[in-house]
């Protein structure tokens, strides 16, 4: 109790507290509502940007955390599954870049090549899918998020336009520009 007495005036509050005391059961209700409604769409979205059960995992955490963080400025979102499900593309971007940033050894780095591999399954290489998880976080926060919406979850161009509310015209240019860049940097595969 100290503790939260002694922080700054301009610190969050701490989760389970609402900007002056405690959450209203009201508001807790609704925050679980939130999460049993959207957390897998989340925890999808985060899986195929990041590649992993673990980060996906960590990216649900985050993104649950600083709603019950926010919730008291939570009430100007219209659309509560689009919003949540943006925030957990960006926080898997995220994840995808810090990992860029400070790359760790694995075990899959010192497993000899495949010799079955063949070049007409190489899309379906965990390498390639990898350049391409760390290709997509260095795009421009909204190209990113276009391009997972397409590709990773196979929302259509007017689906993505309505769910980042911009137009179909948008979408296909930034799309197509994004698909140029990533072809060129990944040494123009398919």
């Amino acid at each position: 109790m100290e503790q939260i007495a002694s922080q700054s005036p301009d610190a969050s509050p701490p989760p389970g507290m609402a900007e002056n005391g405690p959450m209203a059961p009201a508001l807790i209700s609704e925050l679980e509502k939130l999460f049993v409604a959207h957390h897998e769409k989340v925890y999808r979205a985060a899986f195929r940007v990041a590649g992993n059960a673990s980060d996906a995992e960590d990216v649900v955490q985050t993104v649950f955390l600083r709603l019950l963080r926010n919730a008291h400025n939570f009430d100007s979102v219209d659309d509560a599954g689009n919003y949540l499900y943006r925030a957990g593309v960006n926080a898997a971007l995220d994840v995808v870049r810090s990992r860029k940033n400070n790359p760790s050894t694995t075990l899959d780095e010192h497993v000899p090549p495949d010799p079955g591999w063949k070049p007409d399954r190489a899309h379906h290489s965990p390498e390639l899918r990898g350049r391409l998880r760390d290709a997509v976080a260095q795009l421009h926060p909204t190209a990113a998020e276009m391009f997972v919406l397409r590709y990773f979850e196979g929302y259509d161009n007017a689906e993505v336009a309505r769910m980042l509310n911009t137009t179909e015209g948008t979408v296909a240019v930034t799309l197509h520009r994004t698909r140029a860049k990533l072809q060129k940097e990944l040494g123009g595969i398919r």
